[in-house]
Formats: structure tokens, sequence, C-alpha cells
């Protein structure tokens, strides 16, 4: 098939033929992008409120959340957003999923995390990259569009359960380990009347190198595994916000 790219100049290398006596625009030709199983990418967007003249902590802090109009997880409150394009890079397809879901758009985000756990959806293989940013409440202005069926602004609370893996059907009591803490999560919008808590369990391992995890033990009525990724998001800010103060 023809190249993906209009302009492949950069790609030539030191513009030798491979072993196989071809050109780059001959192995192009004859290359195959389906001879693999190929997974499908989405974006998420944890965005963050405050109120007052600036944001100290994270207490008091917001989060948008969408509920889900259709399968998988309908009915429960997800991250904004969805399906990367072909010709998009990742972090326009974030704001472009957080505008078609929200009507939120024009915002600084970050990079968080990649999520990828094989069993995360059960449409196909999907991988998701995280991003996350922090606005003031009244600089957005917020509606439900596309696949979601509302969006509001749900209060969170935090808070790490010390010495046990809440979440399981038989808790288990751990020793004090600084590589594998457990949360609970609270999400509550008292203008649509709903309240859940998620439970998310943080491994790590290494030193200067550090390998980590969140997974969530127990959903709650928040899809998938976002409520892991707002625990990411929202420790990521603390830790930031601490060391400025």
């Amino acid at each position: 098939m023809p190249s993906f790219l209009k302009n492949i100049s950069k790609f030539y290398g030191t513009g030798e033929k491979n072993a196989a006596g071809q050109s780059l625009e001959e192995f192009l030709e004859r290359y195959d992008p389906y001879k693999y199983p190929t997974p499908s990418c989405t974006t998420d967007a944890v965005i963050f409120s405050y109120e007052g003249e600036s944001c100290e902590t994270i207490d008091g802090l917001k989060v948008l959340l969408v509920k889900r109009s259709n399968h998988p997880g309908i009915g429960y409150w997800a991250l904004p957003g969805g399906f990367v394009n072909l010709k998009e890079n990742l972090e326009d397809t974030a704001r472009r999923e957080l505008e078609e879901e929200t009507g939120v758009r024009g915002l600084v985000m970050e990079q968080v995390a990649a999520y990828g756990d094989y069993d995360r959806d059960p449409r196909t293989r999907v991988i998701t990259t995280a991003y996350m940013a922090l606005v003031h409440r009244t600089d957005v202005k917020v509606r439900a569009g596309d696949d979601a069926a509302d969006a509001v602004w749900c209060g969170l609370e935090l808070k790490e359960m010390p010495n046990r893996v809440p979440g399981t059907e038989k808790e288990e009591n751990m020793e004090r380990d600084k590589n594998r803490k457990f949360y609970r999560l609270n999400v509550k919008c008292e203008e649509r009347g709903f309240e859940t808590d998620a439970y998310v369990e943080y491994a790590a391992a290494g030193h200067l190198i550090r390998e980590e995890k969140y997974t969530v033990t127990r959903q709650g009525e928040i899809a998938s595994d976002h409520a892991a990724i707002i625990v990411q998001a929202l420790l990521r800010l603390d830790a930031r916000l601490r060391k400025r103060s």
C-alpha cells in the first residue's frame, strides 16, 4: 500500500536498500499494516476545577465527568474522552473529545500516563493516554454533547487506607509498605443526587528507575479504570502543590 505520509524525506536514513533489496518506497508499497492485530487508541481527560483566587490544595477540587449513554459502562460516570483519529496527534484528540462531550475548550493539558491493560475494554484492545488540566470554575462553561448523556462537576475526596487492601471480597491485612498503598476515592454530585466510592491500589518498584501502577480494585459507578486515572492525576497535582507551598 502507498505510504501513510505524503512526505517521507526524514525516513530515508542512509538511503541504503534493505536485505530484500528494497528502497524505502518499495518497502512501503509492499508493507501490510494489518499483518498484526492492531490495538485501538483513545484519550481521556481529567479536568480539575477550583474556586477562590488560586489553587493551594487539592481539598475542594472538583472533576469534570460525563455520564455514558452507551455500552460499555452505560449509565456510569466517566472521564471525557474517545478514539484517536488516524491523522490526529494525541493532545489534539484529548482537546477535541473534551470539547465534543463537554463544550470545554482551550485548556493547557499535561499528559499523565498511558493505561493499557488488555482487559480494560470489552469491545477490543484499547490503550488510552490520560491528560489532566486545572481551571477556575468560572472560566469554563460545561454542556453535554456527542455521546455523553450528561456532563457535570463532581466533588472529590481522596483518603489513603493504611494496612489493608480495600475493595476486595476478603480484605487483606498488610504490613506498611511505602511501595504499596490503597486509596478510597469518593465522587459526589449533589446536583444529580450521585455519590460513589471507588478503591484504587498503588504499587511501585525500583528506586532511581520507578515502575508504578494504579489499579482499580472496586470501581463503584466510575467507568472502566477511570478512578485509577483520577487518583494518579490527583496525587501528582497534590505533590506539586505541596512542593510549591
